[in-house]
């Protein structure tokens, strides 16, 4: 399943999931051992620079339909993953790219966090919102376009205005975002590609 996960054969991850199933395999151990463990390893090879983005896109795919399979089964026996913490997700208002975001919050799943993901196009005021509603350990804030970058240091400011930030660690990434971009707008930190963030998101949740 691992290689079926790094190959990114969804038909294949479907069937090996049914097949460990009755085998009578745990479906959280298929998860852990199987589809996590192959996603790991795919995140590792694209930080480094082994994969490319559509390789993993179709690896988080390939897991997914694994998931589908193992999903029903885990929900039966009310069998949930111990959180490592929660994270919030969100691409910023005026921007409507999802993908990078997708990818990032799956692999956090995968890696054994809570997720929130609100969306795209998500308004200050909304973060802030459900900043105090929820209550997450993390904010992840996306922006894929130069024009949009504002809005992640609206959305810090916000967080500063209203008490909040002392008890959220807030993170941002996308195509034009940088590390100088982060420390200038007060970010705890930057991710430059999938992995990085959930590396990153493992540094700040243990601080």
């Amino acid at each position: 399943m691992i290689l079926a996960v790094q190959d990114g054969e969804s038909e294949g991850c479907a069937d090996l999931a049914r097949s460990a199933l009755e085998e009578g395999i745990e479906p959280l151990k298929i998860v852990d051992e199987g589809l996590s463990t192959g996603i790991r390893i795919v995140g590792e090879k694209f930080g480094c620079g082994e994969m490319f983005l559509p390789d993993l896109m179709m690896a988080v795919e390939a897991m997914k339909a694994g998931m589908d399979i193992l999903q029903p089964e885990l929900d039966k026996r009310k069998i949930r993953k111990k959180s490592r913490g929660t994270v919030m997700i969100g691409t910023v208002f005026g921007d409507i790219h999802d993908i990078g975001k997708s990818i990032v919050a799956t692999m956090l799943e995968m890696n054994g966090y809570e997720v929130i993901d609100l969306g795209i196009n998500i308004s200050t005021e909304t973060f802030v919102k459900k900043i105090r509603e929820l209550n997450p350990d993390i904010l992840g804030l996306s922006a894929m376009l130069a024009t949009t970058m504002r809005e992640q240091k609206k959305v810090i400011e916000a967080v500063k205005k209203e008490g909040l930030r002392d008890r959220i660690k807030i993170l941002v990434g996308g195509a034009p975002v940088s590390e100088q971009w982060a420390e200038e707008i007060g970010a705890d930190g930057y991710g430059a590609n999938a992995e990085m963030a959930v590396q990153l998101v493992k540094r700040l949740a243990a601080e």
